[in-house]
């Protein structure tokens, strides 16, 4: 492409420089454009995980048209094959369907009202992206299969079956393009329990284990709760949408939002209609029947849930789809009596969700009378700490002031996530971060390596409190933890977040790892929602600088090591005749250097949080009591200093 661009400025621009891109190679030379990121399958968002969703997602549309009620999933480490009971392909059109952009049957409203899979394109980011693709379909004691190798068709035919009428997909993603790649088991598992829990009656079988749900979301909810409930989940059911609440004792919001069966993990149009809908419907409610005027915050403190809506032609940010964008349930073009065209627009997502949460949760309290002090009894209790703390955070944050120790903890960068981005630096939000780390050392050497426009840097000052052992009002009067959450604008909602990764940056020593479990602890028990959503990270740097001792001054080549394997490689390569250089502080980094880790090239291990898991159990483990299960765990995990730096005993 440079080379290309090279040319056209400097005139030489004719006939050879137009460029025709056949079948599916433009997915191959911009697959971001498709599915998103890349990676290697170590994170969730990976394309691996893309083209597994886009083949089952076909599948699911199947079974929401009522055609298959059962799929087969098997996965190992780099293979993937799905079986569906559905219609199966049109024979006739089995490679176009496959290998043909903007072919397919998801066009027609009439076949596929409300599909998750991309209209004409999943399928083909699939097979264009896989080294290996096979597909078959089955029809009325027919088959059309065909094989593809990397988008281009390798074979194809036809041929009786004794086969159920559907559709097999067998595929290998490309290695070329996933580098080193393999799949987390545990993604994949959570994948086919959402589809089991949104679509009742379907049974998804993966690797021989069968998924089932009798009563969708609320089995999600039910399922995943880590706490005792203070009242029994609400469940509620209509026509395109479901929802299931509760509230517990954690703090935070805790709602799990899919659009026509797309866990939807960033949210969108439809959580922040659901949160306003609660909180106004609720809040209209306890006025009625108690004479008390609860702010939305308090009712949403502590909430657990779900939402699922169905719309046509769902707008989604992002092609691996993980916000809302959507405003409508659905839009149309139409014809005038003129002929010109117009959008003709259904209700909003926003008065949809409120007009049925009005009337169904007013209903549903009226009917369970014992679900009203409960509930306005954990509002109260949200309502008084909210006071309390605030007024503390209050003084916390005037004292700061005065001091102006707030501009000495930030260096902040130019644009932000929730902002509107100057036309041409849309992109640059998905990139703006914050970089917590602690010292003036590394702190001034992260402020000097970074990218000013999109990098954030809070400099801590010693270790944080432990935040799972001190009370509420304690950490409210740390100074530390009130500045950090004035940088990331989170202080009335975690939806203002002002960057979009929060990278946690210390030292690989004790000291260090200390403090990054502390930081982890403040984020876990307070904003557990931003780890949920992706948004909390771990600085990955070099343990080992590791330097070829041939060439010149300037041109030796060097390795910058991540693990002691990493480092063992590249003595190999060097052939012993390498400089071994061991960092033990971000500080002993130069600025240089650090720009190469915090660019392009920045490693991150994203901090994950399941559903299934119980935040107090986890701070319980790691940041309470000193127990047997803690110190074996330890000293399984642990490696010394003496490992590190490869001492031989």
């Amino acid at each position: 492409m440079a080379e290309e661009k090279e040319q056209i400025q400097a005139g030489a621009y004719g006939d050879d420089n137009i460029i025709t891109l056949e079948g599916v190679e433009h997915i191959r030379r911009r697959p971001g454009m498709y599915i998103g990121r890349l990676g290697n399958g170590d994170n969730q968002g990976d394309g691996i995980y893309v083209l597994l969703k886009e083949i089952v997602d076909n599948s699911i549309d199947e079974f929401s048209m009522g055609f298959g009620k059962n799929i087969i999933i098997n996965v190992d480490d780099k293979n993937v094959s799905v079986r569906d009971f559905g219609r199966g392909i049109p024979l006739n059109s089995v490679v176009k369907a496959m290998s043909v952009l903007n072919t397919g049957g998801k066009y027609d409203d009439a076949s596929f009202k409300k599909s998750i899979g991309l209209n004409g394109v999943g399928s083909k980011a699939v097979n264009a992206l896989s080294s290996y693709f096979y597909v078959e379909s089955y029809r009325d004691g027919m088959s059309s299969y065909a094989e593809f190798q990397r988008g281009k068709l390798v074979s194809e035919g036809k041929r009786e079956t004794k086969e159920k009428n559907g559709t097999f997909i067998k595929f290998t993603p490309d290695d070329i393009m996933f580098v080193d790649y393999h799949y987390n088991m545990e993604y994949v598992e959570t994948l086919v329990k959402n589809y089991s829990y949104l679509k009742k009656g379907l049974s998804l079988n993966l690797n021989g284990t069968t998924y089932k749900s009798e009563n969708g979301l609320l089995d999600l909810v039910n399922n995943s709760l880590s706490e005792t409930p203070r009242y029994e989940p609400i469940h509620l059911v209509g026509e395109d949408i479901e929802i299931v609440m509760t509230h517990g004792d954690s703090h935070g919001e805790n709602i799990v939002s899919f659009v026509n069966g797309q866990h939807t993990r960033d949210g969108g149009t439809h959580l922040a209609a659901i949160r306003e809908a609660v909180s106004k419907t609720l809040k209209e409610f306890y006025k009625t029947v108690s004479k008390k005027d609860f702010a939305p915050e308090d009712i949403r403190e502590g909430i657990i849930g779900a939402i699922s809506i169905q719309i046509q032609e769902p707008n989604f940010e992002g092609q691996t789809k993980t916000k809302l964008g959507s405003n409508y349930l659905w839009e149309k073009e139409v014809t005038n009596p003129d002929g010109s065209r117009d959008v003709d627009k259904g209700p909003t997502i926003r008065s949809f969700v409120n007009e049925f949460v009005k009337v169904n949760l007013e209903n549903y309290l009226h009917i369970h009378k014992e679900v009203i002090p409960v509930l306005q009894s954990k509002i109260q209790e949200s309502e008084s700490e909210r006071k309390e703390i605030a007024g503390i955070q209050k003084k916390t944050r005037e004292r700061n002031k005065r001091t102006n120790v707030y501009n000495k903890k930030l260096r902040d960068c130019r644009y932000h996530f929730n902002e509107k981005m100057p036309k041409g630096k849309e992109e640059e939000a998905e990139k703006t971060s914050i970089f917590i780390t602690e010292g003036d050392s590394a702190s001034g050497t992260i402020t000097k390596a970074r990218n000013s426009e999109v990098q954030a840097v809070f400099s801590l000052r010693g270790k944080p409190i432990n935040c799972f052992k001190e009370s509420r009002k304690k950490v409210a009067e740390n100074e530390e933890l009130n500045l950090l959450i004035s940088a990331l604008g989170v202080e009335d909602d975690i939806e203002n977040l002002r960057y979009n990764n929060i990278v946690v940056a210390t030292d690989a020593d004790d000291d260090g790892m200390h403090i990054r479990m502390l930081v982890v602890t403040f984020f876990l028990k307070y904003y557990p929602d931003l780890i949920r959503r992706g948004h909390v990270h771990i600085l990955q740097t070099p343990l080992f600088r590791v330097k070829d001792k041939k060439g010149g001054k300037k041109d030796k080549e060097i390795n910058y090591c991540y693990s002691i394997e990493e480092k063992e490689k590249a003595v190999a390569k060097f052939k012993n005749n390498c400089e071994i250089t061991r960092f033990k502080g971000l500080g002993e980094i130069s600025d240089h250097e650090f720009s190469e880790f915090i660019g392009d090239n920045i490693r991150l291990d994203e901090v994950k949080l399941s559903d299934e898991e119980s935040i107090i159990e986890l701070m319980e483990f790691y940041m309470g009591d000193n127990t047997i299960d803690r110190q074996e765990f330890i000293k399984t995990n642990l490696r010394t200093e003496e490992e590190l730096d490869g001492v031989d005993f």
